[in-house]
């Protein structure tokens, strides 16, 4: 599998979701981030980051709280924010940067 710098790096938009198996926010941010896979399919890729597994990634990213949402394109930062985000707000967001 690839690394996280080569899929934040592919040129796709990457929403990476940061979370916790403890985080109950987080449990409601699950079947939001699967109804929007279907929506968008393979336009943009949808990484999910367990922050307790992954530390070193969250720590670059200076990621304090989970969930937090980031999306990335072409390896920039292009939007940031924590707790539960409604899928229509990140369709919008992802729309802003697919071309």
């Amino acid at each position: 599998m690839a690394n996280f710098k080569e899929i934040i790096n592919s040129g796709k938009p990457v929403l990476v979701d940061f979370f916790a198996t403890w985080c109950g926010p987080c449990k409601t941010m699950s079947p939001i981030l699967d109804s929007l896979k279907k929506e968008v399919g393979d336009e943009v890729v949808i990484l999910k980051v367990d922050v307790d597994k992954n530390p070193q990634a969250a720590s670059s990213l200076n990621v304090q709280g989970v969930p937090t949402l980031v999306l990335f394109k072409d390896g920039q930062v292009k939007w940031r924010q924590s707790g539960v985000v409604q899928a229509n707000l990140l369709r919008q967001i992802i729309n802003q940067y697919q071309s």
